[in-house]
């Protein structure tokens, strides 16, 4: 017995080595697989962001006076908006968000008494360019907001208008609406699957196609140690990939782990072993290196990116999607990460995550099991 199990350890040990050897000889494989995770991390953090910032916006106040000028001040003081210009009339304000100069046009009613009501109404109309309805959505909210405060404050105190709600907004644990938030933990889950996915079918199907995988298979060799010898190496560099995005994120998009680092990298470990024991049945069911390339990179990406949450509202989407959804990995891995990164949830509010994340795995290995179990009969 301990012959044996002496001879497999060394076995192991002896296909793992060739691996890593194998991995560390492609040097441009290498480069793929450590730098797309800085690449990626870097355009969703700076590159992407639903954030709006520097709307042009164009004043038109026929006859300016201390209310207006305080509203116009508070709205141009805030980073999302840019002054563009004054303008004379309505028509000048049209030809302007026709051409493009300007997004957003703020029109003040001419002066009248009572322009600024006791109860905090001002006539003030905005004007937005909405060809990007979400963008628009966007920024005529900002505004918005930055008015409605600002006529508050010159509706006189308490005292000498009716009482009315003021309203009260608070955000809790991204209160800077940054949108780097929300990208981390996606762009974890999105490298991780592809990489761990793609490149673990790719390694096995090699094998398939240059031979040495069906002599290996008929060999006394068990097939768990070959296959466990495959991943070992990719389990290894999906933990510095992890370890890179964690800093990246800390220390260049100063998005702060909020939550246990100890189940934030537990977690994301058990994710990596989904994302392996995918690519091992993509690796089963196909017998060439492009096709396994394009179901692990092109076909896992679109459900990854659509129906994970990572760009998209889960939510909102229709039922028959909101269902599809539920047999995405990323789409349980991405939400346990929100909790733990940016809420800093403890692990009994990310159990039902991780249970469905430990009843994919094991899915997956039987499935792929039996298929590798097949073949050798």
């Amino acid at each position: 017995m301990n012959e044996k199990t002496t001879s497999g350890a060394s076995l192991f040990g002896a296909f793992t080595h060739k691996e890593i050897r194998h991995i560390l000889r492609d040097r441009r494989t290498l480069l793929i697989l450590l730098g797309i995770p800085v690449i990626q991390i870097v355009l969703f953090g700076f590159a992407i962001t639903t954030e709006v910032r520097d709307v042009r916006v164009g004043i038109l106040d026929p006859t300016p006076d201390v209310a207006t000028r305080h509203i116009t001040d508070r709205l141009l003081a805030n980073d999302y908006f840019t002054f563009a210009g004054l303008f004379s009339s309505p028509a000048a304000v049209e030809r302007s968000l026709r051409r493009g100069e300007i997004e957003m046009a703020l029109v003040f009613a001419p002066s009248s008494p009572g322009r600024i009501t006791r109860d905090g109404t001002v006539p003030v109309q905005l004007i937005a360019d909405a060809s990007d309805p979400n963008t628009a959505a966007l920024f005529t909210g900002y505004a918005t907001n930055i008015i409605t405060a600002a006529a508050g404050e010159l509706a006189g105190t308490p005292e000498e208008s009716p009482a009315r709600l003021l309203p009260e907004m608070r955000l809790l644990y991204n209160p800077a609406m940054r949108a780097a938030y929300n990208f981390v933990p996606g762009v974890m889950g999105l490298v991780l699957m592809l990489i761990c996915a793609m490149m673990t079918s790719i390694s096995i199907v090699r094998e398939k196609e240059s031979g040495t995988l069906e002599l290996l298979l008929v060999s006394p060799v068990r097939p768990f140690v070959i296959i466990a010898a495959k991943i070992v190496p990719y389990l290894i560099l999906s933990g510095i990939n992890i370890a890179t995005i964690l800093l990246l994120s800390v220390y260049v998009l100063d998005v702060p782990v909020v939550g246990s680092l100890f189940w934030l990298v537990l977690v994301s470990l058990l994710f990596v072993l989904v994302s392996l024991s995918i690519g091992i049945f993509v690796s089963s069911i196909v017998r060439s290196q492009v096709a396994a390339m394009l179901i692990s990179g092109m076909v896992l990406m679109m459900p990854v990116v659509l129906l994970s949450g990572l760009l998209f509202p889960v939510e909102n989407m229709p039922i028959l999607l909101r269902w599809t959804s539920h047999l995405i990995p990323a789409k349980w891995y991405i939400a346990a990460m929100k909790k733990i990164m940016i809420e800093g949830a403890p692990v009994l509010y990310i159990l039902r995550e991780i249970l469905v994340l430990v009843g994919m795995g094991i899915l997956l290995l039987l499935v792929s099991w039996k298929k590798f179990n097949d073949r050798i009969a």
